[in-house]
């Protein structure tokens, strides 16, 4: 599974996540550190990516033009890094049955 986690997630994640999301890697790992959401989002779209974010925008643009790519969106509020890693392990099945198998678009995750 091939996480892309965009600028409102911190770049720590992709260290704390390694170990069950391997592929993941953070917008500021690749130069896009003050890229747009469209420019994010064509990235993803064109390497095979699904976005991580804690953005609401993310998870409107799916609505509007589907995908790809698909949009995990993580809605946890405001909490730590070791927190959201948490979250992530937590929910590591759903998030790879949808990422793998699931015809949707978006993903919320609370």
């Amino acid at each position: 599974m091939k996480l892309l986690l965009d600028h409102n997630l911190s770049p720590k994640l992709v260290r704390l996540l390694a170990e069950v999301y391997p592929e993941c890697t953070h917008v500021h790992d690749i130069g896009m550190d003050r890229a747009s959401d469209t420019e994010v989002w064509h990235y993803a779209a064109e390497h095979g990516l699904t976005i991580l974010s804690k953005d609401s925008d993310f998870h409107q643009r799916s609505l509007l033009l589907g995908s790809p790519p698909k949009v995990v969106w993580l809605r946890i509020g405001n909490c730590s890094v070791a927190e959201s890693a948490t979250a992530m392990r937590e929910r590591y099945i759903p998030i790879r049955r949808f990422i793998e198998e699931s015809t949707a678009d978006f993903l919320i995750v609370s």
